[in-house]
Parts: C-alpha cells; structure tokens; sequence
C-alpha cells in the first residue's frame, strides 16, 4: 500500500511539472493555451507536493487564476480575455508572418481554436469572486 502511495505521489509531482512547463512555454507561444496547463499543474500538485502547491498559490503572476478556480471553479473574464487577445495577436501574426507552409498554417489555427474554445468553457467568475481571489 506504501509503495502504491509512494508512486501515485512521484506520477503526480511529474504530471504537475509537465503541465506546469506545458503552461510556462504557453506564455510566448499563444498556440499552446497557459491556463488550463497551470490549473492542471496545481491539481496535480495538489496531490504530490503541497510545497509546490502552495509555490503556485504564492506566484503573483499565476496565483490569483488558481485560488480562484480552486475556491469557486471559475475564472476571471479579464483572464479570458487576455488569454484569447494573445492567441489571436500574437498567434494570428505567427500564423501570417512567421508559417510559410499552408499545413502548418492550419495545425496552428487548429490548436489556438482548441485553446480558444477550452478557455471559453471555463466557467467565468462573476465580479466579487474575482476580486478576492485576485487579492489572495
């Protein structure tokens, strides 16, 4: 049974970093979306680590989307927005300038559309709920 524990413990502290990294290279590249990466990282080490837990809780850029979503599963439409400006901003001028090949074209509008459509249905917290999870 400890050693069951023991793995379950190590498989969710990996699961975390990845989805914490997954989460991280999301922020220069709008294909990838950061937030549901980061609100799984936490679950993760929600599971594992309660000091890696809390190091996110902590992090002023990260922690108000987390406390929200774990206090009342819902975040901010400022989140949204911003989320969704940058994959089409940014993405979208990737997407023009940088992709010569029509395939991958295709492939990037693909993922920012998937990104897109996870962060739209994602519950929004109403005003109040917000702004004290954006004071934690």
């Amino acid at each position: 049974m400890l050693k069951d524990s023991l793995f379950k413990r190590r498989l969710y502290l990996g699961l975390g970093f990845v989805a914490l990294a997954l989460g991280i290279i999301g922020i220069p590249m709008p294909v990838l979306p950061t937030t549901p990466f980061l609100l799984l990282s936490a679950w993760c080490f929600a599971r594992s680590s309660e000091r890696w837990h809390q190091w996110l809780l902590a992090n002023d850029t990260f922690g108000p989307v987390i406390a929200s979503w774990e206090q009342s599963r819902c975040i901010s439409i400022r989140t949204k927005v911003m989320a969704i400006s940058s994959m089409v901003l940014v993405g979208g001028s990737s997407v023009v300038f940088a992709i010569d090949d029509d395939t991958y074209r295709f492939v990037a509008l693909g993922l920012m559309a998937i990104g897109a459509i996870v962060v739209l249905r994602l519950k929004t917290c109403e005003k109040n709920t917000a702004d004290i999870a954006d004071q934690t």
